[in-house]
């Protein structure tokens, strides 16, 4: 059960989604903390009328834009159980002196797991193989089309923690692994410049943030470069790629195949053609979400928020603008 103090001394934290249950457990025994809900747009309205907020947590859902910090002027945290910050306007609360925490790294294992899920399920054309035996057509394998890694490139964009996972797993795999990225980094794979890895690449896995520079990188014009063999993975952010131009790219066999965990628009429209093509394989959004990842995200993000809101020593690892003016 959720606790609300009255003490002048306490601090109203704002949670707009929920969290796993060891970090509600932490919220919950912090006597100094009263801990709101704002769920939905009704009750989020009456916790800032009614309460002075001095942190807000979210996950990927809830978005903390420049109207809603106009509207609390003792905001000090705005935390994000997770990795990505795009549903933070960082800038504006680095602006207002407000601190951006989020979970670095915390995820790099999970979904560098789930990335190389996918480009197996979707070269082995695993997902077809297991509805053929459920719909009882055994006799269909003689139809059955997939391929192996081994021996294949792999084209990396985004040299990141995760990127980095991901290129390791592949190579013990027996890929041959290329990268572009915004530098060069310290890995024993050949850095390419992103035009070279569209066209030599037999997968391409996206591991880069959705910003300005990044919205819709993978383009009509890039997809003119693939392989008409080749696979596209991405478990970053939907936004990355024109899904439009993906569409077009896989009705017209300009790629053989896309998987992903992300999309431009979450959830999806029930009748998005993406997700009626049989070279299409979508998850959730939910490759952060296994026990172990989901429970280390929201733990971190909620450990470093009481320990700024208490004015003790934080993971400054954890704390995305660090110029950001000292909580006082």
């Amino acid at each position: 059960m959720l606790h609300y103090i009255t003490s002048q001394m306490s601090k109203n934290i704002l949670l707009l989604e929920t969290v796993a249950d060891d970090a509600m457990h932490m919220l919950e025994k912090a006597t100094d903390m009263n801990i709101l809900t704002g769920y939905e747009e009704t009750s989020l309205q009456s916790q800032i009328q009614n309460y002075k907020i001095d942190a807000i947590i979210t996950r990927g859902k809830g978005q903390v834009r420049e109207a809603l910090i106009e509207q609390l002027p003792d905001l000090k945290v705005i935390a994000r159980c997770g990795v990505g910050l795009d549903n933070i306007d960082v800038k504006y609360a680095t602006e207002k002196g407000i601190k951006v925490v989020n979970a670095p790294n915390s995820n790099a294992d999970t979904i560098a797991e789930h990335t190389i899920t996918l480009l197996l399920m979707l070269q082995r054309n695993v997902y077809n193989a297991v509805a053929m035996v459920k719909e009882n057509r055994w006799a269909d394998r003689g139809t059955y089309i997939g391929d192996e890694t081994h021996g294949k490139t792999l084209g990396v964009i985004g040299m990141g923690n995760i990127g980095k996972k991901v290129a390791k797993i592949a190579a013990v795999l027996g890929m041959n692994v290329v990268y572009w990225s915004s530098k060069k980094e310290d890995v024993p794979y050949n850095f390419v410049d992103l035009d070279t890895l569209l066209k030599t690449s037999d997968s391409i896995s996206l591991h880069i943030p959705l910003t300005t520079k990044t919205a819709h990188l993978i383009d009509a014009s890039a997809f003119s470069k693939m392989k008409p063999t080749a696979l596209l993975i991405n478990t970053a952010r939907g936004g990355i790629i024109d899904q439009n131009e993906l569409l077009i790219a896989l009705q017209n066999n300009k790629i053989a195949g896309f998987a992903a965990d992300v999309l431009a628009q979450e959830p999806p429209v029930k009748d998005d053609p993406l997700l009626q093509l049989d070279n299409a394989l979508i998850t959730a959004h939910l490759g952060s979400l296994t026990k172990t990842t989901y429970t280390k995200m929201c733990t971190m993000t909620v450990t470093n928020t009481l320990a700024i809101l208490r004015n003790e020593t934080a993971d400054t690892n954890c704390i995305f603008n660090k110029t950001a003016l000292a909580i006082v």
